[in-house]
């Protein structure tokens, strides 16, 4: 039973995209202090991930409205 939850990935499953796009942007953060990378290049990941974790929790926002919404308008119809 506990492999199963470890596959499906247990308390943070759902929440990937989150995960990725923060150590995204912490990475980012660390390849600019470091030296690596320019402001520029550091300023473009960073908006480049963070418009996927916005664009992810904007889809999550409609979909629970819509649903909310849907079962409002059948139950007004009966």
């Amino acid at each position: 039973m506990k492999v199963q939850k470890i596959i499906r990935g247990g308390f943070l499953a759902g929440h990937r995209t989150y995960i990725l796009s923060g150590m995204g942007i912490l990475s980012a953060i660390a390849s600019y202090l470091v030296g690596d990378t320019d402001l520029f290049l550091t300023m473009q990941s960073v908006f480049t991930l963070g418009g996927i974790y916005f664009l992810r929790k904007s889809g999550e926002t409609k979909r629970n409205s819509h649903a909310k919404n849907t079962g409002k308008i059948s139950k007004s119809r009966r």
